[in-house]
Formats: structure tokens, C-alpha cells, sequence
């Protein structure tokens, strides 16, 4: 997820395959290479997927399901998607095209949702600096910062600020600089290979059964595999689409280093020219949600809501789910007034489970996304967070947004947080990338080698919390679409009690090597199961009394 910032495997493997803005964590295995894994049952597959597949058939045929709107707050969707034709959220209350607010919520022509990262004539930001760069700039502006309050714990925090401005400074140089060398020795094998073997894309199978006689192309042919395997290119993705991927992270990593020693928000103030430091400035943005590279979002969304047995690319969670897109999660760190609006947006629209696969270690703003976290809470919303990949215990440092309010010391009762699984067993049960905590990750979820739809009805595999976190959601949005008088809170009751335990707690940790207890590693020590969650939810009476209509293109339904 982005944000979810580098996993330092190695610096190369760092900085290529985690080339999106969310930095993936690539997959570590074959072990569970088929596409839809993730929707297996353990006891029915031997695979620790979230028993999807066995909940159609065994407990939901026949059964009168009633749609369900997810908000996905991301990078954006593709909404003409194939498998996402027929799920994308219309809000029924404007007149596309007009340049009207016909529902008067303060967004022209929303019809999908909105773009927090626009502007009114039609640009839109795609690279945003890191909230590290943010801070550390607005320190040293602010002269009177340190004068006031306790000046001890701003000294701890000014040096944490400094700590991370330095990391991800030294890292997107380094990215810089090892694209800069990598990329046209990738470019040029993928041109050879091409040639010699007569194709248009060369992917893994293509070098592993070429057999060159002259010794310049066994070294080009070694080089290549050790290309595909060092940096996790899977099977489904071709050499030249994986340089493109990089390429783009080549020219994010640029755009961001200049950021170091200019100003971090001029790009802001330039495309969008809202006064990010005052929350009831709140009416900017566009309607374009497909802006810039909606890869991520668009591959959140099919996770949960890609149509099932159509035959194309892969099924998803839910038959009946409406994707409203929000696009509020730039390439570099989201902005804290962007997701509270963004939050404040979905759920004033109907949404009643919130997708949140992204997240960052600073957040000054942080008062702002607490209120709308209790809005939602307030009005029976179900927040969905990804844990990060860091492989860090966030029990020990917080991976924002978070579900403690400042006042009080309270929790929010509606905001579920979701580290990675993978399909098992053993060293490969937990991702090796996925944070982890006791107190702050709840249940874990599938995660790595999920396949997805992209942009242009294309589909690939990635891997992430970001991938796990739209499990729980869509797990969630199938609960309510067959139980519709559940309220957030039962929800997240609901999806915590049934999680799925091990069959044997200890595991080895891929990214250390050591022995570890899975059930320490969350609140609840399982894996989301839909399976279990919708018979337990079969035995719970709603406690929501007057469960709001869904509008769809106007007409109204239960």
C-alpha cells in the first residue's frame, strides 16, 4: 500500500519491486500459483484463503442478497474496467455533464465519487512528496514552533521528523541511481530476446526454455532469469511490462528527490490551490477518478467487486457490491485533510464499509481524520485500514490513520486494521512484509500473489496489505448484503470471532527466519474467513433498526 513505505529486502529488490507508489512486496513462492487462491477455504483446499468460494456454495444459494456500496479511497479506479462494469457506484442525485452540484454536497458532477487530488481545470496531482519532507519543511519555516508546549517531547519529535526526512531521502537517490544503471540492461535483453525468439512479450517461461548455443546469449539468457527471479517478476508479467513499471517509479523517485530541497507543497498549491492547512476548505477537487495511474485502486477494487463466473480475468468477493471511487491517495504520502474528507465523503453518500489501503508514520493533521473516523463510527460505517509492509510491530509505532481518538484515550468501535497472509503453510503463512501488533493489527488476511484487475482490462498479480485489506471489506459488504440490519460494530465483531485459527500456531517467519506465534501477532491470531463470519452472522440479530436504502441509477432497494 502506499505509504506503506520501502521494505528494504535488499536495496535493489527494494527499489524495483516496489516500483508503484504502494510498494508491493512481490511473493516469495509457487507454492499457491493458481489466480483466485485467495478465495480457497484452508479446510476444504489445504490453502489458508478466505473461504469465499465454499461460503456460494454451500451457504448462499438462494438466498435474496442487497447491494452494497464500498468506498475504495486510493489512487483511483478505473471505472470502465470489464469486470467492474455493472459494480461501479452512480450517484443518482446528479445530472452528469452539467456543471451543476444538483445535490448540493459541495461536488460538481460526482458521479462516481471524487478526486481530492484535482484541480477545477482539469489537472490533477500524481506525485506527491513524502509527509517526512512535509514536516521537516514546515519546522524550519515555523520559527515560533518550538516556544510554546512541552518543549522536551517537540525536540523528540523534531528529530524523528529529521530521522525520516534523511531514510527517505537516501532511498529515492538510491532508487535513482540504481534505476538510472538497471534499466538499460533490462531494455536491452528484453530487445535481444525479442528478436531471437520471435515474440512480442518475453516472459519468464520464454527465457527459461530458450536455448542458446552462442555464449553472448547465454549471458544474455542468465542474466535475464536472474533479473526475473531477483526482483520477483511473476509469471503473469512480461520483461517490457515490468521495465515500464519501472520506468514510472524512476521518474516518481526524481520528482520526489527535488522535493528535498524545494518546496513540498508548491505542487499543491499549483494543481489544486486549496488552503491545505484549514479543514473547512473543503470544496476543490474534480469528478475525474480514473486520474493519472489508477493501478493500485483499480486492483483494490476488483479484489472486492470484479464480477463473478463471467469469464473474465478473475471473480471477486461480492455479486451485489457498488465500488464508489474516491481518489485521495497520491504517488508519495496522502495528505491528513484529504482522508478526512474523503472519509466525511463516503460515508454523507451511502457508503457502509471504507476500503483504506494506504497509511504513513506522521500525521499532523491527525485531529482531522480522528473526527471523521468518529463521524463514521457515528453514523454505522465500517472502516477497513491496511497494516503496512514494513515487517514492523505497530504496537511500537503507529501506522496512520489509526482508530485511538486524542480525547480520551478512546477506540473507535467501527475500525478494523489488516495484516498480510499468505496461502501457507508454514514460513509462508505469514507475509514477510506485513507489519504486525497484538494490540493495533485485528485479523490477517490474504495478501500475497493476488490477482487483480488493472486499468484497460488487464490484470496482474500483487501482493501487499493494501491486497489484504479489501478482503476484510468485501467479506464485510457480503455480510451486509445478506444481513443487511448488522451494524459496523456487530461487523467487526462478527469478522473477528470467526477468524480462522491455525492448526499450528507456530510458524517460521520468512523475513527473519525465526519461530514465531501467529496468535501474537494480531488481536484475534487468525485469518479472516467469510465461510465462518456469514453463519455467525446468520445467528446474530441486527442491531441497525432502519438500514438505509441503496439508490442505484434512481431506483431505490432494500
Amino acid at each position: 500500500m502506499k505509504s506503506e513505505k520501502r521494505i528494504f529486502y535488499s536495496l535493489i529488490l527494494l527499489l524495483v519491486s516496489f516500483f508503484s507508489s504502494f510498494q508491493f512486496a512481490r511473493a516469495q513462492s509457487n507454492i499457491y500459483n493458481a489466480h483466485g487462491w485467495q478465495l480457497l477455504d484452508y479446510r476444504t483446499d489445504s490453502v489458508l484463503g478466505a473461504g469465499i468460494n465454499r461460503a456460494y456454495a454451500e451457504l448462499l444459494k438462494g438466498k435474496i442478497a442487497h447491494p452494497v456500496i464500498v468506498a475504495v479511497i486510493d489512487m483511483g479506479v478505473d471505472t470502465a474496467q470489464e469486470d467492474l462494469v455493472g459494480h461501479i457506484w452512480t450517484n443518482s442525485k446528479e445530472i452528469p455533464g452539467n456543471g451543476i452540484d444538483d445535490d448540493h454536497n459541495g461536488y460538481v458532477d460526482d458521479m462516481h465519487g471524487w478526486n481530492f487530488l484535482g484541480g477545477k481545470n482539469g489537472k490533477n496531482i500524481i506525485v506527491e512528496s513524502y509527509e517526512s519532507y512535509r514536516e521537516y519543511y514546515r519546522l524550519n519555516m515555523d520559527s515560533d514552533w518550538m516556544d510554546n508546549g512541552d518543549i522536551s517531547a517537540k525536540k523528540l519529535y523534531r528529530e524523528k521528523v529529521k530521522k525520516y526526512f534523511i531514510r527517505d531521502s537516501i532511498q529515492q537517490a538510491q532508487a535513482v541511481f540504481w534505476l538510472t544503471q538497471m534499466i538499460p540492461q533490462m531494455r536491452s535483453a528484453d530487445s535481444i530476446l525479442k528478436v531471437n525468439l520471435g515474440k512480442d512479450s518475453i516472459f519468464a517461461h520464454d527465457v527459461a526454455e530458450y536455448q542458446p548455443t552462442d555464449s553472448i546469449f547465454i549471458l544474455v539468457k542468465k542474466n535475464t532469469l536472474m533479473y526475473f527471479n531477483k526482483y520477483g517478476i511473476t509469471p503473469d508479467m512480461s520483461l517490457g511490462r515490468f521495465i515500464h513499471e519501472a520506468e514510472k517509479y524512476l521518474q516518481s523517485a526524481r520528482i520526489k528527490l527535488a522535493d528535498f530541497s524545494n518546496d513540498p507543497n508548491a505542487r499543491r498549491r499549483e494543481i489544486i490551490g486549496d488552503n491545505f492547512n484549514n479543514i473547512a476548505d473543503r470544496n476543490y477537487g474534480n469528478n475525474n477518478v480514473s486520474a493519472g495511474y489508477p493501478s493500485h485502486g483499480t486492483h483494490v477494487a476488483g479484489i472486492i467487486a470484479a464480477s463473478r463466473g463471467n469469464g473474465k480475468g478473475m471473480d471477486g468477493i461480492d455479486e451485489h457490491v457498488l465500488i464508489m471511487a474516491i481518489r485521495a491517495v497520491p504517488d508519495g504520502d496522502e495528505r491528513d485533510k484529504d482522508i478526512a474528507l474523503a472519509i466525511r465523503y463516503a460515508v454523507d453518500n451511502g457508503a457502509r464499509v471504507v476500503n483504506m489501503s494506504f497509511g504513513k508514520y506522521f500525521s499532523p493533521g491527525k485531529k482531522w481524520v480522528d473526527d471523521a473516523i468518529q463521524y463514521a463510527a457515528d453514523h454505522d460505517v465500517l472502516l477497513v485500514h491496511a497494516a503496512g509492509n514494513e515487517s514492523r510491530n505497530i504496537d511500537s509505532i503507529s501506522h496512520y490513520p489509526v482508530p485511538e481518538y486524542d480525547a480520551g484515550g478512546r477506540n473507535s468501535c467501527c475500525f478494523i486494521t489488516v495484516g498480510a497472509n499468505a496461502g501457507g503453510p508454514d514460513s509462508l503463512v505469514l507475509a514477510r512484509f506485513s507489519n504486525y501488533g497484538k494490540k493495533q493489527v485485528d485479523l490477517f488476511a490474504p495478501g500475497v500473489k493476488v490477482y487483480s484487475a488493472l486499468p484497460g482490462n488487464q490484470y496482474a498479480t500483487y501482493s501487499g496489505t493494501s491486497m489484504a485489506a479489501p478482503m476484510v471489506s468485501g467479506i464485510a459488504a457480503l455480510l451486509l448484503e445478506y444481513y443487511p440490519q448488522l451494524s459496523a460494530r456487530q461487523l467487526k465483531y462478527i469478522l473477528m470471532q470467526s477468524v480462522m485459527k491455525l492448526p499450528q500456531s507456530q510458524i517460521k517467519w520468512a523475513a527473519t527466519g525465526s519461530t514465531i506465534d501467529f496468535n501474537q501477532l494480531s488481536v484475534t491470531g487468525g485469518i479472516v474467513n467469510a465461510y465462518d463470519a456469514l453463519k455467525l452472522a446468520a445467528s446474530t440479530k441486527g442491531e441497525r433498526k432502519n438500514p438505509k436504502k441503496t439508490r442505484i441509477r434512481g431506483i431505490s432497494k432494500d
